[in-house]
């Protein structure tokens, strides 16, 4: 059974250091902020915003900054995890809220992760979608990265760390590469397993 939506879910902009971050809500109540994985947007949440809804919160999902309609900043430092904690501070006081739930979904739980031990003040509890929290220390990700797939395969976190390379490639069709990407993960292009 479906659960009825409380409204229509609404598009909107607030302000943020990075100048605007895009958000679509649905609901009233207990606000739940809502943060993608990659390569998503504020629509992989589609269906959890009028569930929620129904359920009595607030829900809004964001697109993260360089996402979707929110602003992309040229300089790459702009994409710190500490901005992007500070964008979500940041939405939540600019919806006239004190305190949130946070979620995240794969790249998001990283950012929900660390809103929340930041801003406990703020993050008052925290859900981590597909990948786990990864407490500080030890090895760089990047390093655990780059062993993943062996030598002769780059993990695709280390293509989108040098500037301008992914642009160039992505951006002449983003549709198109968008759509290869998601077959490429797919199981129907999986090759049959012995």
């Amino acid at each position: 059974m479906q659960p009825e939506p409380s409204a229509a879910p609404r598009h909107r902009t607030v302000e943020s250091s990075a100048g605007r971050i895009h958000l679509v809500e649905q609901g009233t109540g207990p606000l739940v902020l809502l943060v993608h994985g990659f390569p998503e947007s504020w629509y992989s949440w589609r269906r959890q915003l009028p569930a929620l809804a129904a359920a009595g919160y607030r829900a809004v999902a964001i697109d993260v900054r360089g996402y979707g309609r929110s602003s992309k900043p040229a300089e790459t430092d702009a994409y710190r995890m500490l901005d992007l904690v500070e964008d979500n501070v940041a939405l939540v006081h600019a919806l006239g809220e004190e305190n949130a739930v946070v979620v995240g979904h794969d790249w998001g739980s990283n950012i929900a992760a660390t809103s929340a031990l930041l801003h406990p003040e703020v993050f008052r509890a925290v859900a981590l979608l597909s990948v786990p929290y990864a407490p500080p220390g030890g090895p760089r990700p990047t390093d655990v990265f780059g062993r993943i797939g062996g030598p002769e395969q780059e993990f695709y976190v280390s293509y989108f760390q040098e500037p301008g390379r992914a642009e160039t490639e992505i951006e002449p069709d983003v549709r198109g590469w968008l759509a290869g990407f998601y077959a490429a993960l797919s199981a129907d292009t999986m090759p049959a397993q012995d």
